[in-house]
């Protein structure tokens, strides 16, 4: 337990020889007594009441494990840091003198404040300070400042840059300065500007010549007199602007007045005719406010007549078309270059929808209403290239199906009798006013395919009593109008009259009567008409015998067409299609040819469609689950994956359900030489496309047994297979790691520090290390303002809490002291009314 603080005294007062053994009288009277021991032991007296107290001065928070290497131990061990209580008294003195007087002057107003020179200068001498004054004072008496222009003492020269600046008469007279401009705008002709007073009462003085100058002295101009010349001159300048603006507005009015004048001579010159000078109207006066060729068209015609005539010249202004610039006819290299970036395009787009990246035409949504339908139909869907071929369908059509002259399903060659005059085709007709504002723009909007459609006539023929007048073909016996049948049964009620053959050039007839430009409804009917034509595809493809392949192939085109105006309709009795197929699993031929329309309409290398993807997913899964049973399954699966190969030709993805069923079909006994040669070719095409995948030798490795089982056997597909799969274990090889020479381990000199410092940090970097040490300054800076802060709002507390208890004492003081002397002067009274009483009963 440590020693109490009496044992600490007694013990620290013992060491500094304070205390000890009392002494006698005798032996304090022979000690001697002097200021230096008195000095001793008053500071062992302080530095012992310092000791004492813990709060006086500041040592380590923890203290040092080791003591310090020094001579005197106990001297390093209470090593002081810092002295709180003298700081704290020191800044408690710093605040009194500059916080204080600010605390005091706050809030105050008026007062007398000390200006004399050097006052507030702690730094000049008392010696300076009267000086200073002496100087100012002697200024004053002078009566002026040494700048003062107006002062007759040449002492000081005016010099500006090193040269002295003297009015001398030779430069007067050479000024362009007027003395006379300085003088008043104002009314008052009294008042005149100061030099023009002076030069005056100088030239005064000269002519008398007797008239001593000090007899004039000059006056100076005071404040007042000064704003008046400077107003007057501003008076003056702005007087003059005004009459030059005057002048000038008189000298335009009269150039208007005279320009009707220049014009006709102008006219006149051009013409070679002398001009004609109209009499002058005297009575007519000028109106400037109005154009001059209005007043002119006022003056001799009556108000209401004028103002009729200046609406129309107005109204025709408005109709008055804008040139407009020429287009520029594009060079060959100009065309070639856009027509490369247009296929640059639409290849990246395939290949972003390929792998199911979206794109422009993605983010739309895929099924649209049919108002937003009927919008997109409003495009110009006839100038868009064909690219059926793309898709396969590159075969020959018959002739009739598709004149001389004829690319496309779009473009038609129609008789010059098939749309009659009075028809409701006949855009020309006056009839055609009778359509409303959608109808001429859509008839605008295609004004293209009419010009292919409607052959040019110089007189076209009139119909008679309202019907149609049509010239029969020599070689045809085919109707030129049909109706637009917007269902199967109406399309087999139209066609049930026409050979098979002739569909095509029917339904060629039937596009070009209901065009979307010739009337509004045409629409909604061709969207019927194409939904029907893929059910009639699917109709003649299942009959017996099945219709020609020219002539499904025609109407599919017709389908590819009608596809890009009417996308939403057609892809939804696709989809209809599709799920008839998914219902039964046996697909018909109609089915498939449903599949090849698909396949020839649609984009099939996208990642997700909404036709394509149902459709091949139909197909692998019945390729997957069925079993070559018959010779009709195995026909039908040659046909089924020759159409997954044409779906995969761009994307190349792998369908394992072919392999499956072309290696199922090759072992079945069902198969025939001909099935033999279909699914030979489908598996030389399956190892074109996939020849670059990694795992051919796996996938197609198990069609060589069954190819050399096979009767007859197909040498040349079993050779091309072979050589294949050499050339893919050829290029494959095995994966190794990474054959690179062995790096050593990174090793560096290490940095040694003479002076370090554990509690430094050592940054190599020294943008980093400056950040910081920037950053610790301004934390440092930050807490020691907001310290600084506290310190100062808690003496400000403390003052006014010390004036508070200053100003109550005061007033308590006060209060006692008038109690005090009311309370006397209650006694006094007190004591002369008992007086008084005892007078009075003595009496």
């Amino acid at each position: 337990m440590p020693p109490s603080q009496l044992k600490r005294l007694k013990a620290s007062l013992r060491e500094q020889g304070l205390t000890g053994p009392q002494k006698s009288k005798k032996q304090k009277k022979a000690q001697p007594k002097n200021a230096d021991q008195a000095a001793k032991k008053a500071a062992a007296l302080a530095s012992i009441r310092e000791s004492f107290n813990p709060f006086e001065f500041k040592h380590l928070s923890r203290p040092k494990k080791h003591e310090y290497v020094s001579n005197n131990p106990q001297d390093a061990k209470s090593k002081i840091l810092g002295r709180p209580g003298v700081t704290k008294s020191q800044g408690e003195e710093t605040r009194r003198k500059t916080l204080l007087p600010e605390m005091s002057r706050r809030n105050k107003t008026g007062g007398i404040v000390d200006r004399r020179i050097g006052e507030d200068d702690l730094t000049m001498s008392l010696e300076d300070k009267m000086m200073a004054r002496f100087e100012r004072e002697q200024q004053r008496s002078r009566g002026g400042n040494v700048f003062d222009l107006e002062d007759g003492d040449d002492d000081v020269e005016l010099t500006h840059g090193g040269k002295s600046l003297r009015f001398d008469e030779a430069d007067l007279g050479n000024e362009d300065y007027d003395a006379a401009s300085v003088s008043g705008g104002s009314s008052n002709g009294d008042e005149e500007g100061f030099l023009t007073k002076k030069r005056r009462r100088d030239s005064e003085g000269e002519e008398e010549g007797d008239a001593p100058e000090e007899e004039q002295p000059e006056k100076k101009k005071s404040k007042a007199e000064v704003m008046k010349e400077v107003i007057a001159k501003s008076k003056q300048h702005k007087y003059e602007r005004q009459a030059l603006k005057d002048d000038d507005d008189e000298l335009r009015e009269e150039l208007d007045r005279d320009l009707n004048d220049v014009l006709a001579a102008l006219r006149g010159h051009m013409s070679g005719k002398p001009p004609v000078k109209e009499p002058p109207k005297d009575d007519v006066k000028p109106d400037f406010g109005i154009n001059p060729d209005r007043a002119a068209l006022l003056a001799g015609k009556p108000r209401d007549e004028a103002d009729k005539e200046y609406d129309a010249r107005v109204r025709q202004m408005l109709y008055d078309q804008r040139s407009k610039p020429t287009e520029r006819t594009k060079t060959e290299e100009e065309k070639a270059k856009e027509e490369a970036e247009k296929l640059k395009a639409l290849e990246t787009k395939r290949m972003r929808r390929m792998k199911g990246e979206p794109t422009s035409d993605d983010e739309e949504p895929q099924s649209k209403s049919k108002g937003d339908a009927e919008e997109d139909e409003d495009e110009d869907m006839e100038s868009i290239n064909d690219d059926a071929a793309e898709f396969g369908l590159g075969a020959p059509v018959p002739q009739k199906s598709r004149p001389e002259g004829v690319d496309d399903e779009d473009d038609f060659l129609l008789e010059d009798d098939l749309i009659a005059s009075d028809s409701e085709a006949d855009i020309s007709d006056d009839e055609s006013d009778e359509f409303d504002a959608d109808d001429t723009m859509a008839a605008d909007e295609d004004d293209d395919f009419l010009k292919s459609v409607m052959p040019e006539k110089p007189q076209p023929t009139k119909a008679t009593n309202g019907v149609l007048s049509l010239v029969p073909e020599s070689t045809s016996k085919l109707a030129y109008t049909y109706p637009c049948p917007r269902s199967h049964e109406e399309v087999l009620m139209v066609f049930k009259d026409v050979s098979i053959e002739d569909v095509p050039t029917v339904v060629q007839r039937i596009r070009a009567l209901y065009h979307a430009g010739l009337h509004a409804d045409n629409k909604d009917k061709l969207a019927d008409f194409g939904c029907a034509l893929v059910d009639h595809i699917s109709y003649l493809s299942n009959q017996t015998p099945p219709a020609p392949l020219p002539v499904v192939e025609s109407i599919i085109r017709h389908i590819h067409s009608l596809s890009r105006s009417y996308s939403a309709a057609i892809a939804t009795r696709f989809r209809e299609h599709l799920k008839q197929l998914h219902a039964s699993n046996d697909p018909t031929q109609g089915d498939l040819t449903i599949l090849t329309a698909i396949g020839s309409i649609y984009p099939t290398s996208d990642h997700f469609h909404q036709v394509v993807t149902p459709a091949i997913t139909l197909m692998a899964r019945w390729m997957g689950l069925q079993t070559p049973a018959s010779k009709q399954d195995v026909a039908t699966g040659a046909f089924l994956g020759a159409l997954c190969l044409h779906y995969q030709r761009l994307s190349k993805r792998y369908i394992p359900e072919f392999i499956r069923y072309t290696t199922l079909s090759l072992k079945s006994p069902h198969t025939t030489p001909a099935l033999l040669t279909a699914h030979t070719q489908n598996i030389l095409t399956a190892t074109d496309l996939w020849s670059k995948d990694p795992a051919f030798s796996e996938i197609f490795t198990p069609f060589l047994a069954p190819l050399k089982a096979a009767k007859p056997t197909p040498s040349t597909t079993i050779q091309r297979l072979t050589i294949a799969l050499q050339n893919a274990r050829l290029h494959r090889r095995p994966q190794l790691l990474h054959n690179h020479r062995p790096l050593p381990i990174k090793s560096s000199v290490p940095k040694f520090e003479e002076d370090f410092d554990p509690n430094k940090h050592y940054d190599p970097d020294k943008e980093r290390a400056e950040q910081t040490r920037l950053r610790k300054e301004y934390k440092r800076e930050r807490k020691g303002a907001m310290r600084e802060l506290r310190k100062d709002a808690n003496f400000i507390a403390r003052e006014k809490l010390r004036d508070k208890r200053e100003r109550d004492r005061a007033h308590a003081d006060r209060e006692r002291r008038l109690i005090a002397e009311i309370q006397g002067e209650e006694g006094r009274e007190k004591k002369e009314y008992e007086r008084e009483v005892r007078k009075r009963k003595g009496r």
